[in-house]
């Protein structure tokens, strides 16, 4: 089974998308993987790839052969201009057309990934896109694959994981403001995250034997419930349901000693309880080259750990190192996975 290109969706046009698109291209243009961008062959033109580092390409399986001489590209067009920093709904329709190509390819096996590029979320929803991000969306462009290989453990995804360096982090929770998290907590949410992390820990990461920690929600795990009852009644008997399902997993641990070198040597991934609580330690581990992954998907599918940074936009400025984390991952978890077929 031979390793088929990865699929980059551009992203918002008028961000650093293109730039960092080109940036890494650069960066892995003799080594790979390869990959073909998905996207709007002008806007990357603007962003410092000229005609003759372009190159049309009709079809994903024309993309490893081209890919050290010229930045393949299947052109889907813009229908308006790009102005850099500056978002605009009337390029919406084409985002998103970008995502769901991609997506498709990845479903058809024409690529052996997907990876993302910034989306700005408000013009977007301007335009009508109902859902909060591209997890959401590519959950739902690939709901039917999913329910299809849905094991008999009920697990199910769509899990977002950062990776830094050593740390993993999953979340329980992912776009809700901190007063909504208690609420939308449940054990049946927190061993769901765990079982989704730890098979995707086994079959995406070569982890044989995981081992999972649950940060608490409260300061001190709660302190005996008297500093909240979370830990008592959802953190802890989640940690005791993957335990009887077999998942390595210890009781919740107080967020603010669960990151240091000594305490991630204990753990493979940490189960966080909301956004900022896996997004900082991760952040503050390697601010450049954060890579979100998507766990839980039939496709493989990870991105940058950043936005869409239009304050810098068109301006050379943008770091590429994120991007070129994330497509090197999309490359490793693909390799797995197309392992573990062979296998099977």
């Amino acid at each position: 089974m031979k390793a088929e290109p990865l699929a980059l969706s551009l992203g918002d046009p008028a961000g650093i998308g293109p730039e960092i698109v080109v940036k890494a291209w650069r960066a892995l243009r003799s080594t790979g993987p390869a990959f073909v961008v998905i996207g709007d062959a002008q806007a990357l033109a603007s962003a410092g790839a000229s005609g003759a580092d372009l190159m049309r390409v009709t079809r994903p399986s024309e993309a490893a052969a081209a890919f050290a001489g010229a930045l393949p590209v299947l052109d889907i067009p813009l229908q308006s201009g790009v102005v850099a920093g500056r978002s605009d709904p009337a390029h919406a329709a084409s985002i998103i057309r970008w995502i769901e190509t991609a997506a498709g390819l990845a479903l058809s096996d024409e690529v052996s990934g997907v990876v993302t590029a910034p989306i700005a979320k408000a013009p977007l929803y301007e335009a009508g896109f109902s859902f909060p991000g591209h997890t959401e969306f590519l959950a739902e462009l690939t709901a039917d694959a999913r329910r299809d290989e849905a094991g008999a453990s009920g697990a199910h995804g769509p899990v977002m994981m950062l990776c830094a360096a050593d740390l993993r982090t999953t979340l329980a929770t992912i776009h809700l403001p901190l007063s909504a998290v208690p609420a939308a907590l449940s054990i049946d949410t927190v061993v769901n995250v765990g079982l989704v992390t730890a098979q995707a820990l086994s079959r995406d990461f070569g982890v044989a034997r995981p081992r999972l920690a649950l940060a608490a929600l409260n300061p001190h795990a709660g302190e005996d419930g008297a500093l909240g009852r979370e830990e008592i009644q959802i953190i802890r008997p989640a940690a005791r349901a993957l335990r009887d399902l077999g998942v390595d997993c210890a009781d919740p641990r107080p967020a603010d000693s669960l990151f240091h070198p000594a305490a991630r040597a204990t753990y493979d991934a940490v189960v966080c309880m909301y956004h900022d609580q896996a997004l900082i330690p991760v952040k503050m581990l390697d601010f450049w080259g954060g890579v979100n992954v998507t766990l839980g998907l039939p496709i493989v599918r990870t991105s940058p750990d950043h936005g869409v940074g239009f304050d810098i936009a068109g301006r050379g400025l943008a770091r590429a190192d994120s991007l070129i984390a994330a497509i090197r991952l999309a490359a490793d978890i693909a390799a797995r996975r197309r392992g573990g077929r062979q296998a099977a």
